[in-house]
């Protein structure tokens, strides 16, 4: 008898196990089926009016320099973000304050902090004081709401940083240079792409130094225009930097003239260029990615399976097969 119990138990095992490799093998072959892979097929991000690339151009402090270098912006449609110590302004070598609003009319204004302290020395009711000062002035002069910032020195850790989140501030741009194109996992840890002529002029009467670090700058500019993947290019720098020297100032020029006009860059500020991937992880889609609806207030811009799409705010529409 328990022999014939121990085949009975043996052979219902064997049916199993041939019901589940059965069930398996239907599963393999269904995943395999056009109509169902179709749901794994990605739907890819595009920068406004459907281009691949973004640049992003960052500079801080708000010095004098700033108004030869928004003219030079200006005369090559490219466009800003300004970080600008508030108590600083009106100072020997600053802006003024009443100049800022027309100065950067089209670019954005963010906060530098008011004084442009070592965040990470100070305790957190003067991190505060810091950064919701400078926000609340410039707001007051700009007119606008004052959302992003720079770190100034770049100085930061994730005491800094998580004070910064609750102020509102939506970004926040370090200089440790990333020499990538890629949008970042944290926007309160913002690194950016490169320093404006990498580390040339740092030192002085150091002209092959000089050379050597314009070489790796524009390789990466380069690399930026020549990418065939989405790409954003963010270079900061400060404006003082090219002080009256005006071979700096003709250097400046060459690279503005490298990267204006081209049809497959975007050319933005750093904030709206935050809200727009907003707007794009917000966007909805049905599994198999054939439905998609636009929650945003902005024209959304994207590609799936190689075809670009664009959907208006408050749509929803049917994606081609």
């Amino acid at each position: 008898m328990l022999i014939v119990a121990h085949y009975k138990i043996l052979a219902m095992k064997i049916v199993t196990l041939a019901f589940v490799c059965t069930l398996l093998l239907n599963t393999v072959v269904g995943q395999t089926d056009s109509a169902i892979a179709k749901s794994g097929t990605p739907i890819e991000m595009l920068f406004p009016e459907g281009k691949s690339k973004a640049l992003i151009l960052s500079y801080d402090d708000g010095r004098t320099e700033d108004r030869q270098l928004v003219k030079m912006m200006n005369k090559y449609g490219l466009i800003g973000t300004f970080h600008l110590n508030s108590n600083k302004l009106g100072t020997d070598g600053y802006l003024t304050k009443a100049e800022i609003k027309p100065l950067f009319a089209g670019h954005e204004v963010s906060v530098h902090s008011a004084n442009h302290p070592n965040l990470t020395a100070l305790s957190k009711i003067d991190v505060i004081y810091e950064v919701v000062e400078d926000r609340k002035e410039l707001e007051r002069l700009m007119g606008y709401a004052v959302r992003g910032m720079a770190y100034p020195f770049g100085n930061n850790n994730e005491f800094v940083v998580d004070v910064v989140e609750g102020l509102g501030i939506e970004y926040a741009r370090t200089v440790e240079d990333s020499y990538g194109f890629n949008i970042p996992e944290n926007f309160l840890k913002w690194h950016p792409t490169i320093h404006q002529f990498a580390k040339a002029y740092f030192e002085q009467d150091k002209p092959e130094n000089d050379k050597r670090e314009l070489a790796i700058f524009y390789k990466v500019i380069n690399n930026f225009i020549g990418s065939k993947e989405l790409a954003i290019l963010d270079v900061w720098g400060h404006s003082w930097e090219m002080s009256n020297i005006q071979s700096r100032w003709d250097e400046t020029e060459t690279f503005f003239k490298l990267v204006a006009n081209n049809p497959n860059i975007h050319y933005s500020s750093q904030i709206d260029i935050v809200d727009y991937i907003h707007s794009f992880r917000n966007l909805k889609s049905s599994v198999e990615k054939n439905i998609v609806s636009n929650q945003s207030s902005m024209t959304l811009f994207f590609k799936k399976a190689g075809k670009s799409y664009s959907i208006a705010p408050g749509k929803t529409m049917v994606l081609s097969n």
